[in-house]
């Protein structure tokens, strides 16, 4: 059988499996099986009894049903790389459980919570933080639908702005490093997951930028749709004040409100404010000196630079301890002399929520940009920093432990089904022909460069509303890359030109902002069910949906980004 054919039952197969309910994993396997059957042996599929006559089945342990045992566990399953996946899930959980990211939504709120649409950005930014730590995307939306959503809803912003940033923010673990969708892609096509993470950098935090101004620009324009604390509590005691008798749980929201509308009026405003939050980076900034101090200090007087390694320690030679020395100095004379013990303590007070995150992320990405640790080690002392974290705020038992590591299995079990089952599928259609068909009927079409790879940007984002990313980068990457790689260089993109380096480094950002889109993307957009499961009964999944809207126009616009001007992923590298 032809492989244009074998290509068009793949693709209404998939969608029909996968329309009816059959998770991805196993409709990928199956589909394998199909696809080799039809190249193979198409006589077996209207005559089984010819079972035992051909190719596939006459030579058991030999032929293609040899190749794919062999490229789903030695390309893929015996990567020392993978095992990262199970230890980041295994950081967001325990980050999830424990009160660490509800403690830094605290944080977040007291410094923005005076600002239109405050409530909002500072989902946002704690997005991009949670992000930051563990690439875990589904997690985040829960998180944010538990914590930031009855906030929002209960101020009376908008329903459909409050839903969208959630979403929006929640899924931003695709873009920014360590993110799990850039180590799969470093893994499937070989590059290097470092570089992914430097060049993924910019994008990712432009995306979030992105959203931050629309917050802002929308919230200015319509004031109604983020009314400032004040003005809600205002109406809601207006409203109660006009009845002429309170229910016992009318009282005490009455009291409730009275309570925080006292609250707001004690809080510093302004210039008080700011110089509050310089105090609390003063702290934060003495903390991280005097721990490279303690470090430059280390390597330099334990033997460990490059008399003996060949090689000098990243910050840790001799200069460098005089350097962190004095920037410590200095922040102390800002403590005593500047901003005052007093105004210092009440600073930290209101901040502290946010240092257990940004250590995390010192741990993490500080561990792989130091040159101490590879990407997998990195993920397995973020985990352990999360967990010791835990255990000096109180929060370590064993059920937080537990409950951390059945999510781990059940959402690595998944990863590990669907990977395994779109590799069988990933495998059957290149021994079938495949890549190679899609490659010439592109290449053959004779379109522009860039047509060529809008085209392809279509494809990605129709399968993505289809199909869960780990299938996608496993079956379309390998044949798109290698077509991408042979395009003329000075052809991609409007504006600069690309390091043939970085081609394969681009091409795998630009996916990931693809698979941006396909986290909001209806009808099977992942965030959508996510929100749900921890939503108000009230709020629909067509609700969610339109307030998906903006946001994938915004998430469209990073991508053209992307498109126009490609050297800005080689801005870092």
């Amino acid at each position: 059988m032809d492989v244009g054919t074998i290509s068009l039952v793949l693709m209404l197969g998939l969608i029909l499996l996968l329309a009816i309910g059959m998770p991805l994993g196993f409709a990928s396997a199956f589909m394998a099986v199909v696809v080799l059957f039809m190249k193979f042996e198409p006589a077996l599929l209207m005559n089984p009894a010819l079972w035992g006559e051909g190719l596939l089945t006459g030579r058991p342990g030999s032929g293609p049903l040899n190749i794919l045992p062999q490229r789903i566990y030695g390309d893929v399953l015996t990567s020392y790389v993978l095992i990262s996946i199970p230890l980041f899930i295994f950081m967001a959980a325990l980050l999830e459980r424990s009160g660490i990211a509800k403690e830094m939504y605290s944080s977040l709120n007291v410094w923005l919570n005076r600002t239109r649409g405050g409530i909002a950005i500072v989902t946002s930014i704690m997005a991009v933080i949670m992000a930051a730590m563990s690439g875990i995307i589904g997690g985040e939306v829960v998180l944010l639908g538990l914590i930031a959503l009855p906030q929002m809803l209960r101020l009376g912003y908008n329903q459909n702005l409050a839903i969208g940033v959630i979403c929006a923010s929640g899924s931003l673990g695709t873009m920014i490093p360590p993110s799990i969708v850039l180590i799969i892609y470093g893994l499937i096509t070989e590059t290097s997951i470092k570089a992914l993470f430097t060049a993924a950098f910019i994008p990712g935090f432009m995306l979030a930028s992105f959203i931050i101004i629309y917050i802002v620009i929308r919230t200015s324009l319509k004031p109604e749709d983020a009314p400032l604390p004040e003005e809600t509590i205002a109406k809601r005691l207006a409203a109660l004040a006009g009845l002429t008798e309170l229910t016992e749980q009318q009282q005490a929201e009455k009291a409730e409100l009275l309570a925080e509308q006292q609250d707001l009026e004690t809080q510093p405003r302004g210039g008080a404010k700011w110089a509050l939050f310089g105090a609390f980076i003063n702290v934060v900034f003495a903390g991280f000196t005097a721990a490279l101090f303690l470090r430059a200090a280390f390597f330099e007087y334990s033997g460990s630079n490059a008399a003996n390694t060949g090689e000098p320690a990243f910050w840790g030679t001799a200069e460098y301890i005089g350097i962190f020395a004095g920037l410590f100095a200095i922040s102390m004379v800002l403590v005593f002399f500047v901003f005052g013990r007093a105004r210092t303590a009440t600073g930290w007070s209101m901040g502290k929520g946010l240092v257990p995150p940004i250590v995390v992320i010192g741990v993490v990405m500080g561990s792989i940009y130091g040159g101490i640790t590879g990407i997998t080690e990195a993920a397995g002392m973020g985990a352990m920093a999360v967990f010791v974290i835990a255990v000096l705020r109180g929060e370590a038992s064993a059920e937080l432990v537990w409950d951390s590591l059945m999510r781990t299995l059940k959402s690595t079990g998944t990863i590990v089904w669907v990977t395994i089952g779109a590799t069988a599928l990933a495998g059957a259609y290149t021994i079938a022909g495949g890549p190679n068909y899609v490659a010439d009927f592109i290449v053959g079409s004779e379109l522009p460069t860039m047509l060529v790879i809008l085209f392809m940007m279509l494809i990605l984002l129709f399968m993505g509303a289809f199909m869960d990313w780990v299938g996608i980068v496993l079956l379309i990457i390998p044949v798109f890359l290698p077509i991408v790689l042979k395009l003329p260089l000075d052809e991609i993109g409007v504006f600069g030109e690309l390091n043939p380096r970085h081609v394969a480094i681009w091409f795998g950002v630009v996916f990931c902002m693809n698979m941006q889109v396909s986290f909001l993307s209806p009808p099977f957009g992942p965030a959508a069910f996510y929100l749900k499961s921890v939503a108000p009964a009230h709020i629909t999944l067509t609700d969610i949906f339109k307030g998906f809207l903006p946001f994938i126009g915004i998430q469209l616009i990073a991508l053209s980004v992307l498109l126009i001007y490609p050297p800005i992923v080689s801005i870092l590298l």
